[in-house]
């Protein structure tokens, strides 16, 4: 997907990369991840995450409709 030219599905218009915060620890924000299985709760972190297979997630957006499209 890097550098490639990306088309609304819906629409066909030109899609831009961008990001969303997933999440904003001491001010700083991060940006989403894929993690492999099912998510277990964890009293210190509320996710356990430890052992898993982790790829971030970069989102498109579309010029003209607004649609969203997400790849890990």
């Amino acid at each position: 997907m890097m550098g490639a030219v990306i088309s609304c599905p819906k629409c066909k218009s030109s899609m831009e990369e961008g990001f969303i915060p997933d999440g904003i620890d001491d001010y700083r924000a991060t940006t989403a991840a894929w993690f492999e299985g099912q998510p277990k709760r964890s009293f210190w972190t509320g996710v356990k995450t430890a052992g898993k297979d982790r790829h971030p997630v970069r989102t498109y957006r579309c010029t003209g409709c607004g649609y969203l499209e997400f790849y890990a």
